[in-house]
C-alpha cells in the first residue's frame, strides 16, 4: 500500500508575528530562587543549578543530597538518568544516589486500583495488583546509563527484569481508581468504549462536512445468494450476466423488482421475489471477441438465485439511536450496494470510488500514464443518522495508446533508434504485465487479451506449432500469410498472452492498450508530483466540486435509490465544532523569549533557544555532490555549526577532519574509511555526528548511507541536498538544527503544562506514550515484507523524547508480530522479549520509574481491522507488562489514528478571515465529536495543523480501549497539544507525533533491506528468523525469497547508541 507522504512545512518564516507579540501571558510560573527556571513542585531542587534553564521537576525520584547534582532517586537513585539542564549540552553532571526513602517522592509503582468506573461495560473485579513497598536507602549502587534498552533479541532474564522493576520504590498516593479489564478472548465479547460525553473546551464554531444526510428506507429488504456457472472471476462479466437476466425476466419472474447486485454472490431486493430458488439460463456475446454487429462468440451461463435472509433495517435504526451497540454491517452493506449500482454501470469503479474521463479533464502523468478524475462514495452510520460521505478523487490510469507508443513514453526515448537492453525489457515487462490490450491487425475484430509476459527472443526468432504433427511456423510468416501483415519490428520481443504452458505471441505493433485500466503499481516521484498537482484543490473549490457531484449524480432520480426508498440530501452537513487553544511552549531561559504561544499553528525560533541543547563535540562532513566545491562545503558546515550554536546547542565549529568529496558509488568504502580516520584522531571518544551533502537526485545513495551509518557504524547523520547548500537560507539551517538536536539527544521544546504538571491523566503519575505503525510494500512488490515500528516516550513528565524499534514481518501483515514474543532457551527455559518490553525497560532506565499508565496511539488500522488489531496487540501489551513483574498491569488507553479517510471539514463562511487560515482551511485545533461521528463510541475528528496547500484532512481518532477513563476534553486536548511537540518543524502537525514518528521509523527501516530487483521488479525475502526489535538477531542484510508467504529474516540490528536517540527524524 502506498503510504501517502506526510509533508509538514518546516520551521516558520522569518516574520515575528508568532514570536514577539503574544496576546496573553503564559500560565503563572513559580520562580526558582537563584536559577531563574521552573520548579515542578516535586521534592527539593538540586543545589547551585547553572545555565539559567528550567530545572527538572523534582520528587518521586528521591531528593538529591547536598552538593550533588544528579540522578533520579526514588529510593535507589543509582538507577537514575543523569540530570540535564534545559538549554545546555546534555553533559552528565554527576549521578546522585538519591535521598533516603522518607525524603523521596513517588518512585515506582504502588497501590491497587479500584473497581470499574460507572458508565462503562461491566467487567469482572480484579484484585489489587500492587502493594506499596519501601526499600531502605542503599549506598554504592552502580547507576545504569540512560536509554540503555536491552536488545529485544536477547532480553534480560525474567528474574533480572522483575528485580529491576521492583527496585523502584514508591510511596502510596491518591489516584483515580482504575479497573484493569481482562482482554476479551474474542470480538464477540468486546465492546469499544462509549463516548464519555462531548467536549466543552475551546471556542465554539460551525463547520460544514462532506456528509449528506440519507433517510433510512422503510422497506422490507431481502438477500439472495447468486451462483453463476461456469464460475468467472471478473465482476464485469458477472454484472453483464445479471444485467441481461434482469432485462429478460424482470417483468415475468422478478415481480417487476429492480435488484441490486454486488458483482459476486449476493443480490438484494426491496421486497420478496416470487420464489425461494430459481434457475435461469443466460447467453452473452463475448465482448472480447469483436465489435457489435460482427459474428461474436456466444457464452452460456446458468444462474441460480436462492433466498438467503432478510436484511434487518430495524436494528440499524436502533443502532443509529444508540440503543444497541453493534452496527448491523449487513444492512449498511445493502444500502452501500444499492447506491453503487448506477455509478458502477456509468463509470469505472475502483474500490469505493468511481472514475471517468467525463468527470474532469485527463492530465498526463508521464511514462504512458494519465490521471482520471472521479468521486468517492460511502454510506456511514453517524450521530445524525445515516450519511453519505462524498469526496473528490483522482487516480492513475494507463493511457489507451498503441503499445509501441506506450513503450516509447515509458523508456522516454526513440525505441527504434537502438535495440532494447536487458533493463529496458525488465521495465517493459513490469509495466505491461496484467494489462489488457486489443489487436488492431484484424479490422473490426478487436479481440482483447491480457498480457502475461514478454518473450526473451526477438519476434523474428519465435516459432510455434501450427498442427498436431508439430509443424513449426515463425510468427513473422504466420502474420504475413494469415493477415497479410508485414512485421515492421522483427528485432523486438513479442507480448506473451494466455498461460505459460501454452502462450500466444502478439507483436507489440499490432496491440493497443484498452481504455479504462487503472494503474495499480508504484508511481515514480515525478508521477506522484504530477498527480498531487491534479488532486490539490483549495477548500472552496473542493466543496464546490463535491456539491456539483451530488447534483450530477441526481440521487432523487436514481432508479435503484427510488426502488429501495433511499433519499439523499443535497446539502453538506452543518456541524458544531470547537477550536482548541494552542499550548504554551517552553524554551530555554537564556533566550530572549523563554516561552511561546503559537499563532495559527505556527511559530519560529527567532529569539529562542532550544530547551535542552544537545552537544556535538566531534563531527565530520562528507560531500557526495560533484557540483559542490570543497570551499562551499566548508562554508556551509561553518554556517550550520553557527546556527546550531545560536539555537542553543554546544556545537564545536571545527570538524574532526576537513570535509572530503567522494563518489556516490564508493559510499560504503568512503564512510568506513572516513569514520575510522576520525576515530583514530579522537582515541577514546565517540563521533557525535556525520553531515552529508547529497546530489539533488541521489537514487539509492540516501538509503545506503542511512543503513551503513545506523546498523554498521553506529553513527547518526544529517543529509543536506545540494540546492540547499548553495542557497544556505537561515530558515533551512534553523530547520536542520532542530533535526540535529534531537538526533544527538537534545530537546527542542516542551509543553509548559507538562513541566508544570498540569496535563490530566498524564502528569499525575509516570505515563508512557506509545506510537505504532505498519507500512506495507508498494503495489506490485509481491514478496517484500511489511515493516512495523513502535516508538515510546522516554521522558516524564516532559513526554518529548521517543525511542523507536522496528521489525520486518510477513508481507501485508497488519498485526505487529514482535510486540511480545516468547521462545525456549535450552539452558534458561522460557524467555520473553519484544518491542513493548524493551521500551518499558528503556523508559524505566531513563526516568527511574515504571510507567503507571500507558497511552497507545496506533496508526494505519482500517475499521474492518479494529477488533482483530485490538485483541492481538492489547494482549501483547498485557503479556509484556506481566513478564516484567508479577501483576504489573498499568491501565491502557488504545487509540487508533486514521488519516486514510474521506471526511473533509470546510469553514461555514469562506470569506470570514477569522474562520480560516492563510490557505483557506479551517483553523488548527478544530475538533468535531458530534453529528458526523460514531453514534455511540468514543471518536473525534481533529484538524491540528494549519493548511499549506489543498484541503486539510483532519485526523480521525477512535478509542478502542480506555482503562484510564479519559474525558473527551482530556484526550482531545492532550492529542492536540502533543501535535505542537513534533521535533522537525515549528508547526503543529496533522497527526499526533508518536504515530508520526512510528511512520518515519518504519519508512527508514525499508532502507535497511537490500534491494534485489528481479524480473518483476519486486524485492525478494529469505529464510525465517526470530525478528528482533530494532533489527532483531544478528546483523545480516535481509534477503527475500519470491512468493507472498516467504518467511522474513529480521532487519540488521541498529547500534545501541543510535537506538536511544530520535535517529529517524
Amino acid at each position: 500500500m502506498v503510504r501517502k507522504r506526510r509533508t509538514e512545512l518546516p520551521s516558520g518564516s522569518e516574520s515575528s508575528e508568532s514570536g514577539s507579540q503574544r496576546p496573553t501571558a503564559p500560565p503563572q510560573q513559580q520562580q526558582q530562587p537563584g536559577g531563574g527556571g521552573y520548579q515542578g513542585g516535586r521534592g527539593s531542587p538540586p543545589q547551585q543549578q547553572g545555565g539559567g534553564g528550567y530545572q527538572q521537576p523534582q520528587g518521586g525520584r528521591g531528593s538529591t543530597p547536598q552538593g550533588a547534582r544528579g540522578g533520579y532517586g526514588g529510593g535507589r537513585g543509582g538507577h537514575g538518568m543523569p540530570q540535564q539542564q534545559y538549554g545546555g549540552p546534555p553533559e552528565y553532571q554527576g549521578r546522585g544516589r538519591g535521598g533516603p526513602p522518607q525524603q523521596g517522592g513517588r518512585g515506582g509503582y504502588g497501590g491497587g486500583r479500584g473497581g470499574p468506573s460507572p458508565g462503562g461495560p461491566s467487567r469482572p473485579q480484579v484484585s489489587e495488583l500492587h502493594q506499596a513497598t519501601t526499600v531502605p536507602y542503599q549506598a554504592g549502587i552502580t547507576p545504569q546509563p540512560a536509554y540503555q534498552a536491552s536488545s529485544s533479541s536477547q532480553p534480560p532474564e525474567p528474574s533480572e527484569v522483575a528485580e529491576q522493576f521492583q527496585q523502584v520504590s514508591i510511596r502510596q498516593e491518591e489516584a483515580p481508581s482504575q479497573a484493569i479489564q481482562p482482554v476479551p478472548v474474542s470480538s464477540k465479547s468486546m465492546r469499544f468504549p462509549l463516548r464519555p460525553g462531548k467536549g466543552k473546551t475551546g471556542t465554539r464554531c460551525t463547520v460544514k462536512a462532506n456528509h449528506f444526510f440519507a433517510e433510512l428506507p422503510d422497506k422490507d429488504l431481502h438477500q439472495y445468494d447468486v451462483t453463476i456457472t461456469p464460475e468467472v472471476t471478473s465482476r464485469g462479466v458477472n454484472r453483464a450476466v445479471m444485467e441481461q437476466l434482469v432485462k429478460l425476466y424482470r417483468e415475468s419472474h422478478l415481480s417487476k423488482r429492480l435488484p441490486a447486485y454486488d458483482g459476486r454472490k449476493s443480490l438484494y431486493t426491496a421486497g420478496p421475489l416470487p420464489f425461494q430458488s430459481k434457475e435461469f439460463k443466460i447467453t452473452l456475446l463475448d465482448d472480447d471477441d469483436g465489435q457489435p454487429g460482427q459474428n461474436r462468440r456466444e457464452r452460456e451461463f446458468r444462474v441460480v438465485i436462492k433466498f438467503a435472509a432478510r436484511a434487518d433495517l430495524h436494528h440499524l435504526g436502533l443502532f443509529l439511536q444508540g440503543r444497541i451497540a453493534d452496527a448491523p454491517q449487513e444492512a449498511l452493506q445493502v444500502l452501500d450496494i444499492v447506491l453503487r449500482e448506477l455509478p458502477t454501470s456509468r463509470y469505472c469503479p475502483v474500490g469505493r470510488s468511481f472514475y471517468d474521463p467525463g468527470l474532469g479533464r485527463r492530465q498526463p502523468l508521464g511514462e504512458g500514464l494519465e490521471s482520471w478524475r472521479g468521486f468517492y462514495q460511502s454510506i456511514r452510520p453517524t450521530q445524525m443518522g445515516l450519511s453519505l460521505n462524498i469526496d473528490m478523487s483522482s487516480t492513475a490510469f494507463i493511457e489507451p495508446l498503441p503499445v509501441i507508443e506506450f513503450v516509447t513514453q515509458l523508456l522516454n526515448r526513440d525505441v527504434q533508434a537502438r535495440p532494447l537492453s536487458d533493463s529496458d525489457r525488465v521495465k517493459i515487462k513490469k509495466a505491461l504485465r496484467g494489462v489488457k490490450v486489443e489487436v488492431t491487425h484484424r479490422g473490426n475484430m478487436r479481440r482483447k487479451y491480457r498480457i502475461s509476459g514478454l518473450t526473451s527472443q526477438a519476434t523474428r526468432e519465435l516459432t510455434f506449432p501450427v498442427d498436431e504433427r508439430g509443424t513449426m511456423k515463425s510468427v513473422v510468416e504466420y502474420f504475413h500469410e494469415t493477415y497479410g501483415f508485414a512485421i515492421q519490428h522483427p528485432y523486438w520481443p513479442c507480448l506473451q498472452v494466455g498461460n505459460q504452458q501454452r502462450p500466444n505471441y502478439l507483436p507489440m505493433e499490432v496491440c493497443k492498450i484498452v481504455e479504462g485500466q487503472r494503474y495499480s503499481k508504484r508511481l515514480n516521484e515525478r508521477q506522484i508530483t504530477a498527480l498531487l498537482k491534479v488532486t490539490c484543490q483549495r477548500p472552496q473549490e473542493r466543496e464546490r466540486d463535491i456539491i456539483q457531484t451530488v447534483l450530477h449524480n441526481a440521487y432523487d432520480q436514481d432508479p435503484y435509490a427510488k426502488e429501495f426508498g433511499i433519499k439523499i440530501s443535497e446539502n453538506l452537513a452543518q456541524v458544531e465544532a470547537r477550536i482548541l487553544p494552542p499550548p504554551w511552549l517552553k524554551y530555554h531561559d537564556t533566550g530572549r523569549e523563554k516561552d511561546c504561544l503559537p499563532q495559527v499553528g505556527q511559530w519560529n525560533m527567532m529569539n529562542k533557544k532550544m530547551v535542552n541543547g544537545g552537544k556535538v563535540s566531534n563531527w565530520i562532513c562528507i560531500n557526495f555532490s560533484r557540483n559542490v566545491q570543497d570551499s562551499v562545503a566548508k562554508g556551509f558546515c561553518y554556517e550550520l555549526a553557527q546556527m546550531c550554536h545560536i539555537s542553543g546547542m554546544a556545537f564545536n565549529p571545527e570538524p574532526v577532519l576537513p570535509p572530503v568529496t567522494a563518489r556516490p558509488d564508493q559510499v560504503e568504502k568512503v564512510l568506513k574509511t572516513r569514520y575510522h580516520d576520525a576515530m583514530t584522531k579522537i582515541p577514546g571518544k565517540e563521533l557525535d555526528l556525520l553531515v552529508v551533502i547529497l546530489p539533488d537526485n541521489n537514487g539509492s545513495l540516501y538509503g545506503d548511507l542511512k543503513r551503513i551509518c545506523e546498523t554498521d557504524l553506529g553513527l547518526v547523520s544529517q543529509c543536506c541536498l545540494t540546492k540547499h547548500v548553495f542557497r544556505m537560507s537561515k530558515q533551512y539551517l534553523a530547520n536542520v538544527a532542530l533535526k540535529i538536536n534531537v538526533k544527538v539527544g537534545g530537546r527542542n521544546t516542551v509543553l509548559l503544562d507538562a513541566i508544570s504538571r498540569r496535563i490530566p491523566l498524564v502528569s499525575d503519575r509516570p505515563t508512557i506514550i506509545f506510537g505504532a505503525d505498519v507500512t506495507h510494500p508498494h503495489p506490485g512488490e509481491d514478496s517484500s515484507p511489511s515493516i512495523a515500528a513502535v516508538v515510546a516516550s522516554q521522558d516524564w513528565p516532559e513526554i518529548t523524547k521517543y525511542a523507536g524499534l522496528v521489525c520486518a514481518q510477513a508481507h501485508r501483515q497488519e498485526l505487529i508480530q514482535d510486540l511480545f514474543k516468547q521462545w525456549q532457551d535450552p539452558v534458561k527455559g522460557t524467555m520473553s522479549g519484544g518491542m513493548i518490553k524493551e521500551l518499558l525497560i528503556s523508559f524505566r532506565r531513563a526516568t527511574g520509574q515504571k510507567p503507571q499508565r500507558i497511552i497507545f496511539y496506533r496508526d494505519g488500522v482500517s475499521e474492518g481491522q479494529f477488533y482483530q488489531v485490538l485483541l492481538y496487540e492489547l494482549d501483547a501489551i498485557r503479556k509484556a507488562c506481566a513478564s516484567l513483574e508479577p501483576n504489573y498491569q498499568p491501565p491502557v488507553t488504545f487509540v487508533v489514528v486514521q488519516k486514510r479517510h474521506h471526511t473533509r471539514l470546510f469553514a461555514d463562511n469562506h470569506r470570514d478571515r477569522n474562520a480560516v487560515d492563510r490557505s483557506g482551511n479551517i483553523l488548527p485545533g478544530t475538533v468535531v465529536d458530534s453529528k458526523i461521528c460514531h453514534p455511540t463510541e468514543f471518536d473525534f475528528y481533529l484538524c491540528s495543523h494549519a493548511g499549506i496547500q489543498g484541503t486539510s484532512r483532519p485526523a480521525h481518532y477512535h478509542v478502542l480501549w480506555d482503562e484510564n477513563k479519559f474525558t473527551a476534553d482530556a484526550l482531545q486536548s492532550l492529542t492536540n497539544n502533543l501535535c505542537y511537540t513534533y521535533a522537525r518543524c515549528t508547526r503543529s502537525v496533522s497527526i499526533v507525533p508518536p504515530a508520526y514518528y512510528a511512520h518515519l521509523a518504519a519508512f527508514r527501516a525499508r532502507f535497511y533491506m537490500e534491494p534485489e530487483t528481479s524480473d518483476s521488479g519486486s524485492m525478494s525475502s529469505g529464510a525465517h528468523g526470530r525478528g528482533g526489535g530494532m533489527g532483531g538477531v544478528g546483523g545480516g542484510r535481509s534477503t527475500r525469497a519470491p512468493g507472498p508467504n516467504a518467511a522474513v529474516r529480521p532487519l540488521p540490528a541498529l547500534k545501541e547508541n543510535v537506538k536511544k536517540v530520535m535517529f529517524y527524524c
